[in-house]
């Protein structure tokens, strides 16, 4: 007796499950992406704080937190 061979199926064809994204899953990025190449590539209108930035001051703060944590 012979026994019957099973043919592969290519589990990407028999599937049928497709993915859409809404549209502002991909403009958001894009607009992000490009505010931030403009501001890269024309620094001259990125204009500095006259006082310390706002991050330093953040990071000097979760410094001094860890710290205190490990003592």
């Amino acid at each position: 007796m012979s026994a019957r061979s099973h043919t592969r199926h290519d589990p990407a064809e028999s599937s049928g499950v497709e993915i859409q994204l809404p549209w502002w899953a991909i403009a958001l990025p894009a607009v992000a992406f490009a505010a931030l190449l403009l501001l890269i590539l024309n620094p001259v209108d990125a204009h500095a704080a006259g006082s310390e930035p706002v991050v330093t001051h953040l990071l000097e703060r979760v410094q001094e937190t860890v710290q205190r944590m490990a003592l």
